[in-house]
C-alpha cells in the first residue's frame, strides 16, 4: 500500500489504513485470477468489434428518424456477437434497466398470458411494472397474470414448485441474476442455465428472459449463451464501462427482438429508426472498456466482503465464494450504520464528495432509500456507488468502481467514517 500521507488526505486514520493493509495481504491471488478473466473478456470484445467491422464512420453522430445510422446497427451486431444471439437491441432511448425490463415484457406478453418469477419476488422497481404494486400501465392492467414462486431456505430454486406453477397461459419466466435488494446469493450462468433447461423441459416454448444487470464479464459466460431467449441489462451498469451516459440492451432471439422493437418504437418501424444522436463513440469505448472496469468492481466488491466480515458482519457473498454479478452486501444491522457507511462512500466520490446523503422516498420503492454515488454519470453503478432501504436487516449494497484504486479509497472511508461516528470498534 502506499504512503499514509496522501490517504490521511481524506480523513483516514493510521489504524484503519493499517487493518486495511492486513485484510488485503490476502487478497492478491484471487485478484489475479480476476485480471485473467477480464483479458478472457477483452479479447471477446475485440474479436467482436473485428467481426462486425467496427470503423470510424461508425462514431458519426446521427438525427432526425436515424435510417441507415451505420454505427447504431454495428453496435447491434457487436453485440449480438459478444452474447452470442440471433440479434439485439441497444439504443439510448432505453433509459435504465427497469425500462429495458418493461420493453422486453410488455412487447412479448399479452392479454391472457401469464408471467412467472421462479425465483422470488423481483427488484423495487419492477413490481410496479408487473403490478405486484398498482400503477398505471402495468402487466396486470392490460390483463397478465402474475405468479411467484420462493427460493429454497438455501436459495435452491423450487424445482417441483416450478413445475406445478406452469399452465397453459404460461407465457414467459423472468430470472433476476442479481440479489437486488434481498439478502440471498446472486446467481451463477450455469445455475440459471440448469433452471431454463429445466423449465424449458416442462414447456419449450416458455420464454426465459434474465435480467442481467450487474452480472455483464463476471463469469466468462453469458445468460444467453446457456439458453435464456432474451438477455437484458443497462449501459450505466457494466456493459457501458462508465463511459456510456445512458441507455440499455436487449440481447436475444431475432422474433423477440423484433417485437421489442416495436414497443420502443413503432409497429412497423422497428429498428430501422432511432437516432444516436452523438453518443455512439462512448457507447462503443465503454464496452470497450467494461471487462477491466467489471474486474476493478469485483475487486472492491471483494475486498469489502473480506474487511467487513473480518469485523464481524454478515455479508453475502462472503469473502471467499465465488462472484456471479458485481453487488456486494453487508448487513450492518442498523439504520445508523447504515447511513454511515453510505455517507463514507459519498465522501470518497470525485463528484459531490461535499454532499451529504440522506433516506428519502424514491419513486418505485416502498420505504425510504439511502443512495451514496458522486457520479460523472448520474445513476451509474458501475461507478463507484452504496444504496440501501432504511428496514430490517439493515443491508447495505456496495457496488461499482471504474478503477480499484478509487474502490479501495471508497470502502475505506466507509470504514473511517463508521469508526468516527463510534458504530464500529477496530479488532
Amino acid at each position: 500500500m502506499i504512503s499514509h500521507e496522501i490517504y490521511q488526505r481524506f480523513g483516514l486514520t493510521d489504524d484503519v489504513i493499517e487493518y486495511a493493509e492486513k485484510v488485503l495481504e490476502d487478497l492478491i491471488p484471487r485478484f489475479s485470477k480476476i485480471d485473467e478473466r477480464a483479458e478472457r473478456a477483452q479479447l471477446k470484445v475485440i474479436d467482436a468489434m473485428q467481426k462486425a467491422r467496427v470503423d470510424a464512420a461508425c462514431f458519426a453522430a446521427t438525427n432526425g428518424y436515424g435510417y441507415d445510422d451505420v454505427g447504431r446497427d454495428k453496435l447491434e451486431q457487436v453485440y449480438a456477437h459478444i452474447f452470442e444471439t440471433e440479434d439485439a437491441l441497444v439504443r439510448p432511448q432505453i433509459t435504465c434497466g427497469t425500462h429495458a425490463l418493461s420493453l422486453a415484457l410488455h412487447a412479448v406478453l399479452r392479454p391472457g398470458d401469464e408471467l412467472i418469477s421462479p425465483v422470488g419476488q423481483p427488484y423495487e422497481t419492477l413490481k410496479s411494472v408487473i403490478g405486484i404494486t398498482p400503477a398505471s400501465n402495468s402487466l396486470s392492467e392490460y390483463g397478465v397474470t402474475y405468479k411467484q414462486i420462493e427460493l429454497k431456505a438455501d436459495f435452491d430454486f423450487d424445482y417441483d414448485a416450478i413445475r406445478e406453477s406452469v399452465s397453459d397461459r404460461t407465457k414467459m419466466m423472468t430470472i433476476q441474476r442479481s440479489k437486488g435488494y434481498q439478502v440471498r446469493p446472486s446467481f451463477s450462468v450455469e445455475k440459471i442455465g440448469e433452471l431454463i433447461s429445466f423449465i424449458k423441459s416442462i414447456k419449450p416454448d416458455i420464454i426465459c428472459m434474465v435480467d442481467n444487470c450487474y452480472g455483464e464479464f463476471v463469469d466468462d459466460l453469458e445468460p444467453s449463451q446457456v439458453g435464456a431467449d432474451l438477455t437484458v441489462g443497462s449501459l450505466i451498469k457494466n456493459p457501458g464501462g462508465g463511459l456510456a451516459p445512458m441507455g440499455g440492451y436487449i440481447a436475444g432471439r431475432k422474433d423477440l427482438i423484433d417485437q421489442c422493437a416495436y414497443m420502443l418504437t413503432s409497429p412497423g418501424l422497428g429498428k430501422e429508426v432511432g437516432a444516436s444522436l452523438s453518443v455512439l463513440p462512448s457507447f462503443y469505448q465503454g464496452l470497450f472498456m467494461a471487462p477491466t472496469v467489471t474486474a476493478s468492481a469485483l475487486k472492491g466488491a471483494i475486498f469489502a466482503a473480506s474487511l467487513y466480515e473480518d469485523l464481524g458482519f454478515s455479508v453475502l457473498p462472503d469473502k471467499t465464494e465465488d462472484r456471479h454479478d458485481i453487488i456486494q452486501a453487508v448487513t450492518l444491522g442498523s439504520a445508523e450504520r447504515v447511513i454511515a457507511f453510505c455517507r463514507g462512500i459519498q465522501a470518497a466520490a470525485p463528484v459531490d464528495a461535499y454532499v451529504t446523503p440522506e433516506p428519502w422516498v424514491m419513486p418505485g420503492y416502498d420505504c425510504k432509500v439511502i443512495m451514496a454515488a458522486g457520479a460523472f454519470v448520474s445513476g451509474s453503478s458501475i461507478e463507484l456507488s452504496a444504496d440501501a432501504p432504511i428496514r430490517e436487516p439493515y443491508a447495505v449494497y456496495f457496488q461499482g468502481g471504474l478503477t480499484w484504486p478509487h474502490a479501495k479509497l471508497g470502502i475505506i472511508k466507509s470504514l473511517q467514517q463508521l469508526v468516527d461516528e463510534r458504530l464500529v470498534k477496530l479488532p
